[in-house]
């Protein structure tokens, strides 16, 4: 089967009957692909309520939260469907769900369990769409993301197996031009049921895209694509109309929310354009994400918040070969990646997005010397040419910024990318002032 393209849709492009019946036009064209489907908005979110109160041993509370969301959707279809036999089907259907819910709260909750909890969001919202559109009469497949998505004992996708599995089973199918998956979900090296992480829709897409070398990838959401700021804190922001793999990497990874970080590497490998598109504007062009680059002074910004800063000062670091060495193997003892470090010949700061493990490495840092540790941080990225051989380069960001404090600065590590590090409390204004200089 010869898919021509993917189209992914995510939570709020589910996000009611409403919103599940627009995407119908969208996709009855006569070209072949593949729909990936999210989650309905919301429910990954309540299904992690319920694990976690299942952690704490509250499950009575789990029962009342399960059984709301059972209502929800049952709501829903309802709401979805027009004739009694496909209604019913939809109640029996998440009836079905809930009750493998419950069973599984009838036990200690294991990590298995977990997930397999916070699969069924993508499992129900595939399984009402593909109910839609055989109440339409619309021809369409339901290939479960669980037979053919898979990830390694570190956690990242088995691009071979995947590849090997999605095309045995779409040559099991039958010639429908619509073939509906889940995003998200997977199975691990062992076999158990596993995700890629929250947002990780996009992500399935993509390594979809690759696999089968389609001639472009989707991904539907709620705007209008990438913005040249962050429209929740800026006004008359601006849509980008074309990108690179490597820009386009840049603002996801440093805060713009339309697209997963971990997205773009698939599709750039096989040179397979991204297009953003709105599911509620969809005669909107949005953004064009390919290998080619259109250089300009000043093309984003993006933040990215829940950053902590570490400092460490050692006066034995002077001349001495093997510190940073012995430092970036602390982060890599606990599994932690580095966003963004400056050296100086005392001094080391290094930050990190994921706290998790941020005492104990801190503690492990105090071998090497004293370590400041500051939370509450964001960076700041301004996407543009930043090219080493350009000169006059960035002056607009520093006087944007001169009432902003500047904890740290990444330049020169990307031709695409200048780095701030700022307080979280001064972000929105940071963002205000860089839109009022830089694109204004």
């Amino acid at each position: 089967m010869n898919i021509v393209k993917i189209m992914k849709f995510g939570g709020t492009s589910v996000g009611n009957p409403d919103r599940m019946k627009a995407l119908i036009p969208l996709i009855t064209d006569k070209e072949k692909k593949i729909v990936v489907l999210s989650a309905m908005a919301g429910t990954t979110n309540n299904l992690v309520e319920i694990t976690e109160l299942l952690y704490a041993d509250n499950k009575d509370e789990a029962s009342v939260k399960i059984e709301i969301l059972r209502a929800k959707y049952h709501d829903v279809v309802n709401d979805l469907y027009t004739t009694d036999p496909i209604r019913q089907s939809g109640h029996d259907l998440i009836n079905s769900h809930f009750d493998n819910i419950n069973n599984l709260t009838l036990r200690i909750l294991t990590k298995l369990q977990e997930r397999t909890i916070l699969a069924q969001g993508e499992l129900i919202s595939t399984s009402l769409f593909h109910l839609l559109l055989q109440e339409r009469e619309i021809k369409s497949v339901l290939l479960p993301a669980l037979n053919f998505m898979r990830i390694d004992k570190d956690g990242e996708p088995d691009y071979f197996y995947i590849e090997e599995n999605i095309k045995r089973e779409l040559r099991k199918k039958s010639s429908e031009n619509i073939i509906i998956t889940q995003g998200y979900i997977c199975r691990n090296a062992v076999g158990e049921i596993d995700n890629l992480k929250r947002g990780g829709s996009d992500f399935t897409a993509s390594i979809i895209g690759a696999a089968l070398k389609v001639s472009e990838i989707q991904i539907w959401t709620d705007i209008s694509g990438l913005h040249n700021n962050d429209p929740r804190f800026v006004q008359n922001t601006k849509v980008i109309r074309e990108l690179s793999f490597d820009e386009a990497a840049e603002l996801a990874y440093f805060g713009a929310k339309i697209l997963h970080p971990s997205s773009v590497n698939p599709a750039k490998e096989k040179n397979i354009p991204v297009r953003l598109k709105n599911t509620l504007e969809p005669e909107d062009e949005g953004t064009l994400i390919t290998s080619n680059s259109i250089l300009l002074d000043y093309k984003a910004v993006a933040a990215k918040d829940n950053i902590s800063v570490l400092r460490i000062r050692s006066d034995r670091m002077l001349m001495a070969y093997g510190f940073l060495r012995k430092v970036f193997e602390i982060f890599e003892a606990y599994r932690t990646p580095i966003d963004m470090i400056t050296t100086s010949e005392v001094c080391v700061s290094i930050t990190i997005d994921n706290p998790q493990y941020l005492t104990q490495i801190a503690k492990d840092l105090r071998e090497l010397g004293t370590v400041e540790v500051e939370e509450n941080q964001t960076i700041v990225c301004i996407v543009g040419d930043f090219r080493t051989e350009r000169t006059g380069s960035a002056p607009e960001i520093f006087q944007a910024l001169n009432t902003i404090p500047l904890k740290m600065i990444s330049y020169g590590g990307s031709p695409n990318s200048l780095s701030l590090l700022i307080d979280t409390a001064n972000k929105t204004e940071a963002l205000r002032l860089l839109s009022k200089h830089l694109f204004e």
